[in-house]
């Protein structure tokens, strides 16, 4: 713990992100056998049973924090978690595999608006050096022809832009939720109340609570590795890093995801895509060298924030 507390919050994110990355690959093609609900209900079983140690501290932390902490916990677990992974899953399943992978990531956008209003957070003229070249390498790589741009179905549209917005809240009530609970807490309340979400889901959906053994294993990484693996790195990094910088951080998914998708459905990246790429992953490598001070300005921590906040 010594030696990750010594990593910058912000390379704890984009490492997080980087490993969900790896995520579509495999869940597009469970589509055949599974629904997008079954997979997300599979996922939060595996994550709870993982974490169940920790649920009973947690619950107890969440409730002396007070009810708009249990506020953000229900709506981390059960949107941010659940439902947002189901809209994801569902674009994914009935679209092409770019555009659901890099529309939810106009995330950035939704957070600087929330971060401000929700956690006073407040970008300094600093941050739109950082925020406009991520957003052309957003569009670059999402667009293999950036002067004629084509967007694949509108539905799937719709439903990767709400997850968009759900997971964009999970950021920013992450950060707030950190100030009162340690990381742990955090990501065993997410997993919980988003297994509740799930579980109300399946009958909804008319979904099955069980994928088969074969399709078990898969969600049984997708839930071990992409999920409590990298949230575990994600809320590491979340509580020392602002809002708006670990929106951006974040921008590290769509990178992994869009060249390992491609390339493992045989498809060849455009020139201007690996610009895309590129700036990204510039504005990124970047973020750890920035007094975050200079970039973000953030209220006064409060005094139990202090020791966290001492390494960033």
């Amino acid at each position: 713990m010594t030696r990750i507390n010594a990593i910058p919050g912000v390379v704890l994110v984009a490492l997080a992100a980087a490993m969900w990355g790896t995520d579509p690959i495999i869940r597009k093609p469970l589509s055949t056998t599974t629904s997008a609900t079954t997979i997300v209900f599979g996922e939060h079983v595996v994550l709870v049973l993982l974490t169940l140690p920790m649920l009973a501290p947690a619950l107890r932390a969440m409730m002396r924090a007070g009810w708009r902490y249990v506020v953000c916990a229900v709506i981390i677990g059960a949107g941010s978690s659940a439902l947002a992974t189901i809209l994801f899953t569902e674009a994914l399943f009935h679209s092409d595999f770019v555009t659901p992978v890099v529309l939810q990531k106009i995330q950035p956008l939704i957070a600087v608006v929330a971060a401000a209003l929700i956690l006073g957070e407040r970008a300094r003229s600093r941050f739109v050096w950082f925020l406009l070249p991520a957003l052309l390498g957003f569009w670059l790589i999402n667009q293999p022809h950036p002067l004629d741009p084509t967007a694949k179905g509108l539905v799937p549209i719709v439903q990767a832009t709400l997850a968009a917005v759900l997971w964009a809240l999970g950021t920013v009530l992450g950060r707030y939720m950190s100030r009162e609970l340690e990381f742990q807490h955090i990501t065993s309340l997410r997993f919980f109340f988003g297994l509740i979400g799930a579980a109300i889901a399946l009958p909804i959906m008319g979904a099955k609570a069980w994928a088969g053994w074969h399709d078990t294993l898969w969600i049984a990484y997708l839930g071990i590795v992409t999920g409590l693996f990298a949230l575990s790195l994600y809320y590491m990094g979340l509580k020392r890093t602002p809002a708006m910088l670990s929106s951006l951080a974040e921008l590290t998914y769509p990178v992994v995801a869009v060249i390992a998708g491609i390339y493992a459905y045989n498809a060849n990246l455009r020139w201007s895509q690996w610009i895309g790429a590129a700036i990204i992953i510039g504005v990124v490598s970047l973020l750890p060298f920035q007094r975050r001070r200079r970039v973000v300005a953030t209220p006064a921590p409060q005094p139990q924030q202090q020791a966290a906040l001492a390494s960033t």
